[in-house]
């Protein structure tokens, strides 16, 4: 039953997220609403960790699972992906480079203001 009252609990939280995506004209997905929603419900204590924990440890647990369906999708779809193959391979190796080199630029950066040096 405790599993139950975690999970409406996070529910609840996704659903207010999904409310504020509908309410709110700004370009960011609901899942982020629900995010910082359920970040805040946690620094003010209004929900404290024990209330979730279990249930948001169990949706991590099985979330591999959920790229099942998406990865089957990819495969019955594999005459679409050949033709474009080449182009999403050079896409995500020079994206993936960029965020890769803008998040350590960032972290640099943010451990040189924290530790008071300059960079």
């Amino acid at each position: 039953m405790r599993l139950v009252k975690q999970g409406a609990i996070i529910f609840g939280v996704t659903m207010a997220g999904e409310l504020l995506y509908t309410l709110l004209p700004l370009p960011v997905p609901a899942g982020v609403y629900g995010l910082f929603l359920l970040l805040f419900l946690l620094l003010s204590g209004l929900v404290k960790l024990e209330q979730v924990e279990t249930a948001g440890m169990f949706l991590l647990d099985i979330m591999a699972m959920m790229f099942i369906p998406a990865t089957v999708g990819i495969i019955e779809s594999k005459d679409l992906l050949f033709q474009v193959a080449v182009p999403y391979i050079i896409i995500t190796s020079l994206t993936t480079v960029f965020v890769m080199a803008v998040t350590g630029r960032t972290a640099q950066f943010l451990i040189g203001k924290l530790s008071g040096k300059k960079n």
